[in-house]
């Protein structure tokens, strides 16, 4: 292809290694598999501080975040579901987009984002699906028609981190596939 789309991964928990992020590593590898050059921002990885004036100026991981999401032609979102919610270190992630307010792009225009959620018990992964899909809403993205919904109390992944649940790895490999094909659509000339 000769437009090579860029993806952000955003998401995992504070634990390194989490199912959250296992997931979005999934996806993420899905997308560079159909051409595509990834970032992730992994829990780890992700502004501690609250979002707040000065908050992008005073962490490089902020900065980094930032420019990655301006420069993205499609994003990934991974939560755990915290009391039926996202969580508060996804949602603190997000909150500085609102320093893309200025961008002729502004926040996530013009990019498909694709959703996962992960829970233990399957009540709480509709009502944070629905969460997130109206975060995305709210910062002018497109979420994705599929979002994956991971039960986690099915234990998709094995003690080294590899998946043993097939259908966990094609939700996650579905959620990549229609991000990378609206990026390659939007990109596409009319």
């Amino acid at each position: 292809m000769s437009f090579t789309p860029f993806i952000v991964g955003i998401g995992g928990t504070p634990r390194a290694g989490s199912t959250t992020e296992r997931c979005l590593h999934l996806s993420l590898d899905r997308a560079q598999a159909l051409g595509c050059r990834t970032r992730l921002f992994a829990g780890p990885d992700l502004p501690h501080a609250i979002y707040g004036v000065g908050a992008v100026q005073d962490d490089p991981r902020a900065m980094d975040l930032i420019q990655a999401l301006r420069e993205a032609d499609g994003v990934i979102l991974a939560t755990p579901s915290y009391h039926g919610s996202v969580s508060g270190l996804l949602k603190n992630a997000l909150d500085y987009a609102e320093e893309l307010r200025q961008d002729e792009r502004v926040y996530l225009q013009d990019r498909a984002v694709g959703c996962i959620v992960c829970a233990e018990g399957a009540q709480a992964l509709g009502s944070t699906l629905n969460a997130l899909r109206s975060v995305v809403h709210a910062l002018r993205g497109w979420p994705t028609p599929f979002g994956a919904a991971i039960h986690t109390a099915m234990r998709p992944f094995d003690a080294t981190g590899q998946v043993t649940d097939e259908n966990v790895r094609r939700a996650c490999e579905t959620v990549a596939e229609e991000v990378v094909t609206f990026a390659l659509r939007w990109a596409a000339p009319a």
